[in-house]
């Protein structure tokens, strides 16, 4: 039998490592801390968080990307669009996204998103990082979705809805866009059963890895 690789344990000053030497769960470190210099470090290399105290550091293999011309849209969805049931922001109300997010409940009765990681990202939203999906219906947020853009890479992280098809109607929204600003890389990170419907498909990590240095060269703004 295997015996599974303990990651690193790193301190605030200790770059991440090569994010092809993570065990076999993905898991690359441990430690460090949240800051907006960090999160970027960890993108741009193709690394997330996934926890906060303390902070864990994955890239799985594969990896789940969504192409931005093979979003599947349901009929269903597709009608409740066309007559205008939901319309969409950017930016707008990042706070209340993430506030959605994290309180979407799992199977369990948990969420992985911590006050501490929420703050994280609401830092990163204020460097100009992270961003927000928002889907509104009669003037009412029925769901959103946010993530990180590099270059013209998006990592989407988590997204809630309250009202029926709100969430796949923010990855509509937000595949459009990307695509409407030069966007050529939508990273999902790890598949499930949402993002497979919608159209996700998983890749090799080194290939990944290949796109997203590709994608960050390209000049494109949220």
């Amino acid at each position: 039998m295997r015996l599974r690789r303990h990651p690193p344990v790193l301190d605030g000053a200790t770059p991440l490592p090569d994010p092809r030497t993570a065990n076999e769960d993905g898991l690359v470190a441990v430690g460090g801390d949240l800051s907006v210099e960090r999160l970027r470090e960890a993108y741009a290399h193709g690394i997330f968080p996934w926890s906060a105290a303390p902070p864990t550091w994955w890239s799985p293999d594969p990896r789940a990307v969504i192409e931005l011309d093979a979003l599947h849209v349901s009929r269903r969805l597709r009608q409740k669009l066309k007559q205008g049931r939901f319309q969409a922001t950017f930016d707008q109300a990042f706070d209340r996204v993430i506030l959605g997010c994290a309180q979407a409940r799992r199977e369990d009765d948990s969420t992985w998103i911590s006050p501490v990681l929420a703050q994280a990202y609401l830092s990163f939203h204020r460097a100009g990082f992270a961003h927000s999906v928002e889907v509104w219906s009669d003037d009412r947020l029925a769901g959103g979705l946010y993530g990180v853009a590099l270059g013209g890479v998006f990592a989407g992280e988590s997204m809630f809805h309250v009202e029926t098809d709100a969430s796949k109607a923010a990855l509509y929204f937000l595949v459009e866009h990307l695509r409407e600003r030069g966007f050529v890389l939508f990273d999902t990170q790890v598949a499930n059963a949402f993002t497979l419907q919608m159209g996700a498909t998983e890749i090799p990590r080194e290939q990944f890895l290949q796109r997203l240095k590709a994608g960050l060269r390209v000049e494109a703004t949220f």
